[in-house]
């Protein structure tokens, strides 16, 4: 990709000289190949790779800047920006990022006859199963090997990966008088709403009652367990591995790091991060930082 292009693209604050008809191609920092075609970013956190860097295009903040002036840095061109990480993802989904193949459903599909659904705004993968009476919004893509159960509803621009199950029952059961445990029929739904992202092997079930319901832009990351009534409030995050009990309410721009399992029934606060590896056991205030086991805050 010719670098006018991406500079023209992104606006930066400030580039050094640089050859308008160069195509570069993106690689990390860290990669011992990165040459004088090479276009990557650096963050604040890594600058001491900036000493390994003779040629080439590097994307970091006025921060990276000051510490190439300080440390004598220099051999490749500088493009400064407010958020290196931000404009790098940028670039990348502009000029390098090959678009699925939209409105496609593989023949090897499983959809029932009261799927409601518009074929030519979904793409649908191998051996996916849509039960009946879900409802796919439009731009929905959903991955190989997937099962979306009964009464499922999602919403426009959803992202779902391979070998997911979304709607499935919960592992919800009573004993009975002699003492054996008998399943609770799970009559509701799962809902996901607008610009939901969804990585591969994650688990969502479906409500006893009402709905397990993920707002608009939540991004579940791989090997997720999302139990029944589960609400997650809109823009959070919930990263690999996390297990998330039942009726547990997630508040907005939530982070739940890599490995944290979350009681049921607890209600975690707005903007408040859950550190890797928390056991969280007790209700979680608004902004607030726990972590450990038992999770406790940290913030201060």
């Amino acid at each position: 990709m010719r670098l006018q292009l991406i500079l023209d693209f992104i606006s930066p604050i400030k580039c050094d000289a640089f050859d308008s008809n160069i195509n570069v191609m993106v690689k990390s920092i860290e990669d011992v190949d990165f040459n004088r075609d090479s276009l990557g970013w650096c963050s604040d956190k890594n600058l001491d790779y900036l000493f390994n860097i003779k040629k080439g295009y590097v994307i970091l903040s006025k921060v990276g800047e000051l510490f190439c002036e300080k440390n004598a840095i220099s051999g490749f061109s500088k493009i400064v920006v407010e958020h290196p990480r931000k404009t790098f993802a940028s670039i990348l989904n502009k000029f390098f990022v090959k678009e699925n193949t939209l409105f496609y459903i593989s023949p090897s599909s499983i959809i029932s006859e009261s799927v409601v659904y518009n074929k030519e705004q979904i793409t649908i993968g191998h051996n996916v199963v849509l039960e009946d009476d879900v409802i796919l919004g439009d731009k929905v893509i959903i991955g190989s090997n997937s099962v979306i159960k009964s009464g499922t509803i999602i919403k426009n621009n959803v992202k779902i990966g391979s070998n997911c199950t979304i709607g499935g029952v919960g592992f919800g059961y009573e004993p009975n008088e002699e003492g054996i445990f008998e399943l609770i029929p799970h009559i509701g739904n799962v809902v996901l709403e607008e610009n939901v992202e969804i990585g591969n092997n994650v688990c969502i079930d479906r409500a006893v009652l009402g709905s397990t319901r993920l707002s608009k832009n939540v991004k579940i990351d791989n090997l997720d367990h999302i139990a029944h009534g589960v609400q997650i409030g809109e823009n959070s995050l919930i990263i690999a591995h996390a297990m998330i009990a039942g009726s547990v309410k997630i508040g907005k721009n939530v982070w739940v790091a890599p490995n944290v399992s979350i009681k049921q029934k607890l209600s975690i606060g707005d903007n408040s991060v859950l550190g890797l590896g928390s056991v969280v056991i007790k209700d979680v205030a608004n902004n607030d930082v726990v972590a450990g086991i038992p999770a406790k805050s940290i913030k201060k």
